[in-house]
């Protein structure tokens, strides 16, 4: 799909919330209603083919008494998702009375696999739910987003005559959609420059750093890399594309499987959303996060080496607080910060590249 076409669908989602949510919410809002609403309906658009066949295989799965099914239902449903409501989004368009239509909404999330109910958990969207019903503005935003003027799913849009009337939305251009949407948003809140994410030449240019001066030793085979400070997830997908660039031009074959760490709630579901909408599942069920998730006193990951690491933390932060968690000056146990000098206990806050160099991030005494 071409650029002016993915701007046109940015810009019709963007319509969105002047059009349905204003005197609801105030403007810097609108992002928790829009974003996850957007999410959800393609992740519907991507499961109707196979709506069906995760039916059929809920019940026999029921019936036969299988507790975990997640595995047999992303199957069913050839994606890393799945929803086993009865109901679709256009199917709710329907509903004549609010009451039903929130009822019917709420099972309809419900049904959604384990990954997708985390985004929906760090997005706080349930929490929206009743303000959209009071302000009758929960039917007419799914209206929207239903309707035949626009098309977010993965297959073309027919018209009567058989000719295109709205070309395929792949997984790239959903991406790219997505993330137009969140730069208008954080502009819109004057959010301050790196607060969320880090500009993309900067990510560019990290990219570059970490993978040109070893190109000519990237040999065929499977590269783990992690970001422990990961945002959106830009510099994990940035990063990727950049290590198949270069073994592409020198006739390797890679594959990548991303990591990545968040504590903001929301960035971290915006995280996930974007991976899930790409395509890459397995990427996103490998991101953890939310408040109780601090890379530093709670290393999500403690078992994994990785390949490649790249991150931008926040650097002006307090980590006191992860301080304390860990134990304290004195009580430090966590291998990752600790090194002992003859003489001279001492803590340091560091972490270690994929070659082994050390790098420090905080250090004192014990004794201080």
């Amino acid at each position: 799909m071409t650029a002016p076409n993915l701007n046109w669908i940015a810009n019709y989602i963007w319509g969105i919330a002047d059009d349905v949510l204003r005197d609801v919410y105030v403007r810097g809002k609108y992002r928790d209603v829009i974003l996850p609403m957007t999410v959800l309906r393609r992740l519907d658009a991507v499961l109707e083919p196979t709506k069906q066949a995760v039916l059929d295989m809920k019940s026999k799965l029921d019936a036969a008494g299988v507790t975990n099914q997640d595995a047999a239902l992303r199957q069913a449903a050839r994606q890393a998702f799945h929803n086993t409501s009865e109901f679709t989004l256009s199917d709710l368009r329907a509903r004549a009375s609010r009451q039903q239509l929130r009822a019917d909404f709420e099972d309809y999330l419900d049904g959604f696999s384990p990954n997708v109910q985390d985004i929906l958990v760090n997005f706080e969207f349930r929490n929206q739910i009743p303000r959209l019903d009071q302000a009758d503005a929960l039917g007419a935003l799914i209206e929207k987003l239903t309707s035949p003027d626009i098309n977010l799913g993965p297959d073309p849009v027919m018209d009567t005559d058989g000719a295109v009337r709205h070309p395929g939305l792949d997984n790239h251009g959903m991406g790219t959609v997505f993330e137009e949407l969140i730069r208008r948003f954080n502009e819109e809140n004057n959010e301050e420059a790196g607060e969320h994410f880090t500009p993309r030449d900067a990510v560019t240019l990290m990219a570059k750093l970490v993978f040109q001066p070893i190109a000519d030793r990237i040999e065929s085979g499977t590269y783990l890399l992690y970001d422990g400070a990961c945002g959106t997830g830009g510099m994990l997908t940035v990063a990727e594309e950049e290590l198949h660039r270069l073994a592409e031009e020198r006739g390797k074959q890679v594959s990548t499987h991303l990591y990545g760490q968040e504590i903001n709630a929301e960035t971290y579901a915006i995280c996930k959303a974007d991976l899930l909408l790409k395509g890459e599942g397995e990427a996103a069920d490998n991101i953890v996060g939310g408040p109780k998730h601090s890379t530093l006193s709670k290393d999500a990951f403690p078992t994994r080496e990785f390949d490649f690491m790249l991150s931008n933390p926040p650097y002006g932060k307090s980590w006191k607080t992860d301080l304390q968690r860990m134990g304290g000056k004195k009580g430090m146990t966590d291998h990752r910060f600790l090194i002992e000098h003859a003489g001279d206990p001492e803590y340091s806050l560091v972490t270690r590249s994929s070659d082994g160099q050390m790098l420090f991030l905080a250090s004192g005494s014990a004794n201080a």
